[in-house]
């Protein structure tokens, strides 16, 4: 097979891909006055998006896997770099099973199209596209994350993942190109966009203006990040589309220097100095250290004189994305790694000891545990936990503007922020990630006065508000590695029961039983917070 040939500037990237034949029988060749055309059965387009999501629900690509064992490997690393890098490589080897997917938050379906003017389908190719997307999430044991509204402010979930976005242009030629991407809703929210002005692009503004906007991504949407920025845009929708594609590798190819004529460009030199200015903060690979970034992409676009368009987004740990193509030869998905766990170090990394906390006991017994330990401590948390996420929350803090009281098990358990996927047959649970804290930081201060999530679990930093009331409350926050669903619903969950809000699906609460289930302190019954001094 060739690689893809660029067209312009939203098109990927001329490289050596290696290609996972899916079948030639749906296509068909013909000629009409002189030209070759290509007849597509509308069931290839179900087939190839099927395959897609199933496959890169489960596997990575390879350079990404290489860049988490480049971790072990970096003397700079700190520990928690390393344990985390360890984490995503076993979490990855898990998913690789086929059983697991890599993340609980199986994503929002995104393909983005170029359709040769050559191919012909006869159909709606939208709807064949979906089609293929339901399939692979009703499935496999993936998770439904989309809601359709039903008015302003009420909503259900549509139980298939659907509907996905999907972006389709003409191009020339004969052939069919793909990108498909399941984008979390972790990394998706830690997009920005910016309307700066032309004094912006100077290296004394714009510098500084990256790395302000380094910090205000935080550390909620798993990093190691992949890194995007793009300057410039005629519109703002473009500058945002052209940052989705950046993030997943799609415009590497770009070339080195812009033209007269607004030719996109890739500046190598300015990625090199943000890529070290991330390395600089000290927010590391979630828990402090040098991994913020793996990498980082920056697109130079042309613009209206009156605007400057900025936009900064990642691609998070779970890196979903991939390449497919139908052409005359046939249907053909990028080949994705199979095999993560040669990239285990050896001798076996070590990550050194962590305190186990019991949460087999009374609340005020777990917090006397916690009061003796540092900001940054490893633990691993042992014993029930209630699960209780955004819609969860709603419910709560409507039962006390009711005047009721909140219910036992919310004061009487550590509540960890989650929603899982789907759970595989013979198991006790799905993958069961943490979800983002700062959605919940509104609710943590009358909470906590009514003695409720007194001790938290999720991923990413926490508002000044939630420092202070845990020091006013006595309370904690700890972080859970952000990334590793897979390991965490595999090994460290013993045990899932729905006790409350059934109606909400996944957002419903659940009751988990956990064993050695990672995890640091983060914010203490003191005010001390990790993430503090990095972020201000």
């Amino acid at each position: 097979m060739k690689s893809f040939v660029c067209h312009n500037v939203l098109c990927p990237a001329d490289a050596d891909i290696r290609w996972r034949f899916l079948g030639n029988n749906l296509v068909q060749p013909f000629s009409c006055r002189g030209r070759t055309f290509l007849e597509l059965a509308p069931e290839g387009l179900t087939l190839l998006a099927r395959e897609a999501f199933r496959d890169v629900s489960f596997f990575l690509r390879t350079g990404h896997l290489e860049q988490l064992a480049v971790i072990l490997q970096d003397p700079e690393a700190s520990a928690n770099d390393r344990f985390v890098a360890m984490e995503l490589l076993k979490n990855a080897a898990i998913s690789a099973g086929g059983v697991f997917p890599m993340c609980q938050d199986t994503g929002t379906a995104l393909v983005m199209a170029k359709k040769g003017e050559q191919v012909l389908t006869g159909a709606d190719d939208a709807w064949w596209i979906s089609k293929g997307i339901g399939e692979a999430y009703t499935e496999e044991n993936l998770r439904y994350s989309q809601m359709a509204p039903l008015s302003m402010y009420e909503e259900v979930n549509t139980q298939n993942n659907l509907p996905a976005q999907i972006d389709m242009d003409a191009v020339p030629g004969e052939a069919y190109d793909f990108l498909f991407v399941a984008k979390g809703g972790g990394s998706a929210n830690k997009t920005f966009l910016y309307n700066k002005t032309a004094q912006t692009l100077s290296p004394e503004e714009l510098l500084p203006f990256l790395g302000k906007s380094l910090k205000e991504i935080g550390t909620s949407a798993c990093p190691p990040y992949h890194l995007a920025v793009v300057v410039g845009g005629m519109s703002a929708e473009y500058t945002l589309k052209t940052l989705k594609l950046a993030s997943t590798g799609y415009l590497d190819s770009l070339p080195d220097k812009g033209t007269s004529q607004g030719q996109g460009f890739r500046d190598r030199s300015l990625e090199a100095e943000v890529l070290a200015m991330s390395r600089r903060l000290g927010l590391g690979a979630q828990f402090g250290g040098k991994y913020f970034c793996h990498d980082v992409r920056v697109i130079r676009l042309p613009r209206h004189g009156a605007s400057c368009f900025i936009g900064v987004g990642v691609s998070c740990s779970a890196h979903r994305n991939i390449l497919g193509r139908i052409c005359l030869d046939g249907l053909f998905l990028e080949e994705l790694d199979r095999d993560p766990a040669r990239f285990f170090p050896d001798p076996a990394f070590d990550p050194g000891d962590a305190v186990s906390i019991n949460l087999n006991q009374p609340m005020d017994a777990i917090r006397a545990a916690l009061t003796k330990l540092k900001v940054a401590t490893r633990v691993m948390l042992n014993g029930p936990m209630v699960v209780a996420r955004d819609l969860a929350h709603v419910r709560l803090k409507a039962m006390l503007d009711r005047g009721e009281e909140l219910p036992a098990y919310f004061r009487d358990h550590m509540v960890y922020y989650a929603g899982p996927a789907k759970t595989p047959a013979g198991h006790a649970s799905g993958s069961f990630g943490p979800t983002t804290a700062g959605r919940m930081d509104p609710y943590v201060p009358c909470f906590q006065e009514k003695g409720a999530s007194l001790v938290m679990l999720a991923k990413g930093n926490r508002s000044f508000g939630v420092r202070e009331s845990c020091r006013k409350h006595g309370g904690f926050y700890l972080g859970s590695i952000g990334g590793p669903a897979a390991c965490l619903g595999k090994d460290c969950i013993t045990k899932v029961e729905m006790i409350d809000c059934k109606d909400l699906g996944m957002e419903a609460v659940y009751r988990i039983e956990v064993k050695n289930f990672p995890a640091f302190v983060i914010v203490d019954d003191k005010g001390n917070d990790f993430y503090a001094s990095f972020l201000r």
